[in-house]
């Protein structure tokens, strides 16, 4: 039996990449990390998603990540910008260093403990615009 751990975010490219591995894998679950994200929405979302969807789903808690950015700085506003182009050093103020390499380890390490061969995210390379770590 095939079995897949989707890394599921709440929002639509983890939750499109959730019911692409529901057609290709015998068994499909999720975690989602909370690292003290502005966002705390997108947990819930993703917690909706995966009760929609029928799957199991875990809430991993982990401390608040750092990088001096509004995601996880709730006193610093978002700023918006017309373009890639315009962001202050070619880098999105939301940027958090390292996050996406800190959710592949604790990913693996569920996939692992979960009997899963495979893991699934959402990472778009269209968001390489201020995001180095979408490429």
């Amino acid at each position: 039996m095939s079995k897949a751990l989707v890394v599921l975010s709440g929002g639509q490219d983890s939750t499109t990449c959730l019911y692409w591995a529901l057609r290709q894998y015998d068994k499909v679950v999720a975690v989602t990390f909370d690292y003290g994200q502005r966002h705390a929405i997108e947990i819930e979302a993703a917690r909706e998603i995966a009760e929609h969807a029928g799957i199991e789903w875990e809430l991993v808690r982990i401390p608040p990540l750092g990088g001096d950015s509004p995601l996880t700085e709730l006193d610093r506003e978002v700023r918006q910008y017309e373009s890639a182009d315009a962001l202050p050093g070619g880098i999105e103020d939301t940027f958090v260093p390292g996050r996406n390499i800190i959710f592949f380890a604790l990913a693996a390490n569920r996939a692992a403990s979960l009997g899963c061969e495979t893991i699934v995210t959402g990472l778009s390379q269209e968001d390489f615009g201020g995001y180095p770590d979408c490429r």
